[in-house]
């Protein structure tokens, strides 16, 4: 449902008025995305999750309780991880993976180019025959 002109205006204003006190919030909330929010969350998952597997392994031998605890953390862990990705939603998973899949880039960041050129060379390095 689109915003009337009325709501646009005020809209508009509280943006001017956001940006004219605080510049560097603006700047903040107009870089600050889902997925890097999500990606951010879901990499503080995964850390969390290796600190948990090593207390569980490091610990367990010399206290029950401190391996519970790592079992503890890990679970935690696991579920910011599904949350962020849940949050993430199958779009963004499919225009990570979509990059890989296609054989020619479309050219929309610098790094997808390099994976692509990386791709490539393995395929013709291991594709190689070896000459008798």
């Amino acid at each position: 449902m689109p915003l009337s002109e009325h709501e646009q205006k005020i809209l508009a204003e509280l943006e001017e008025s956001l940006v004219r006190h605080d510049p560097s919030f603006a700047n903040k909330v107009r870089n600050e995305g889902v997925y890097r929010h999500a990606g951010r969350q879901t990499k503080w998952g995964v850390l969390g999750f290796l600190v948990g597997l090593g207390i569980l392994v490091g610990c367990f031998t010399i206290s029950i309780w401190l391996g519970f605890l790592g079992v503890i953390i890990m679970f935690a862990s696991a579920v910011v991880i599904h949350r962020s990705m849940a949050t993430m939603g199958r779009a963004s998973w499919n225009d990570i993976t979509r990059s890989l899949s296609e054989d020619e880039p479309s050219g929309a960041s610098g790094i997808e180019n390099h994976i692509h050129e990386a791709r490539d060379w393995f395929r013709g390095r291991f594709n190689q025959r070896p000459e008798a």
